[in-house]
């Protein structure tokens, strides 16, 4: 049961590109911003703004220029971090394969 929990919650990393790509054109639209003025704010081509927007392509670099005009720098600060416990037992948990949601 639980292998098909996580096979339920996995997505593959070009479904992820593609979702985040969707968010960012919903977030570019809430700021009134076209593709061309997003673009010359960011210093990211135009070709890869709209690739990025239609297939969730983009380097890294890019990503976060575009990600830094749109006020959403937050999320990328906690990538590869440590995770922090608040008790010993979800260090324990962790071990043993107990994962918490």
């Amino acid at each position: 049961m639980f292998s098909h929990i996580l096979l339920n919650q996995f997505k593959y990393p070009g479904e992820t590109a593609k979702d985040i790509a969707k968010r960012e054109k919903i977030r570019r639209k809430e700021k009134k911003l076209t593709q061309a003025e997003l673009s010359s704010r960011s210093g990211v081509s135009l070709a890869s703004l709209k690739r990025f927007e239609q297939t969730g392509e983009i380097s890294f670099v890019s990503l976060l220029k575009i990600a830094a005009v749109l006020d959403e720098t937050e999320g990328f600060e906690q990538l590869f971090t440590k995770k922090e416990y608040g008790s010993i037992q979800e260090v324990i948990d962790e071990r043993n394969g107990k994962y918490s949601s």
